[in-house]
């Protein structure tokens, strides 16, 4: 019973410190935070499973891990205030070619990081090129081009 409650009080502190850590951290991926997932990883499988090493002890905490993630996407498809305070929802980064500076700073995005995502997928390498550029709930940039005059 105390690997269940450990892994369920594990899966709380990780949503709320990605959640703390906003959906920056989910854009893209440094040496660093690759090196501080690993860090993260092993501190949290020290936590899950203690002293345990035992097959069963590995099995329970997986189930539990997917059990509880499961009952937060049923309370997600169910309340979407409970989504949106999981999840987050969507932010306007740029409309019309203009950054949105208050939702950028709320976010911790700048203006270089649209532009990646910009040029990544659309080969927009002006700001004025943009109709939309919208943080999705996910992390990832979505870019609306403006229409262009032919």
């Amino acid at each position: 019973m105390d690997m269940i409650f450990r892994a369920v009080a594990v899966y709380l502190i990780l949503l709320v410190v990605f959640k703390i850590a906003g959906r920056r951290a989910l854009l893209q991926m440094t040496s660093f935070d690759l090196i501080l997932l690993l860090i993260i990883s092993e501190a949290t499988q020290q936590a899950l499973l203690g002293n345990d090493f035992s097959i069963t002890g590995a099995m329970l905490t997986i189930v539990t891990l997917v059990v509880v993630d499961m009952l937060f996407g049923y309370l997600k498809k169910y309340s979407s205030r409970a989504e949106s305070l999981l999840d987050g929802s969507p932010v306007i980064l740029v409309a019309h070619g203009k950054p949105q500076e208050e939702k950028l700073k709320q976010v911790n995005v700048s203006c270089d990081d649209v532009m990646v995502s910009a040029r990544q997928d659309h080969g927009i390498y002006l700001l004025e090129k943009i109709k939309y550029a919208i943080l999705e709930s996910n992390g990832h940039i979505s870019i609306i081009p403006e229409e262009s005059e032919s």
